[in-house]
């Protein structure tokens, strides 16, 4: 086993979270088009608000989709006004 997936076996067992729930190449794709697409800073805050949003049963079933199609239309728009 890896660092990292050993890393998040051990917070999702601290925190009582399923391992099977966390779609790990997905979110760390969410983080690389926030990161790359709005700013470095983003991408962790995004993540977080994403798991909130889950975690309140407020986010869509395609939310960590219809995020990532955000962030690559920001990088598209962003000096569009410019």
């Amino acid at each position: 086993m890896n660092v990292l997936a050993e890393w998040i076996e051990l917070v999702c067992r601290e925190l009582g979270v399923d391992p099977a729930t966390v779609d790990r190449d997905a979110l760390l794709d969410l983080t690389k088009e926030v990161a790359h697409g709005v700013a470095r800073p983003a991408a962790p805050l995004t993540a977080y608000v994403l798991g909130l949003a889950q975690g309140a049963g407020s986010a869509p079933q395609d939310a960590l989709e219809r995020v990532v199609a955000l962030a690559q239309e920001w990088e598209r728009t962003a000096g569009a006004g410019e």
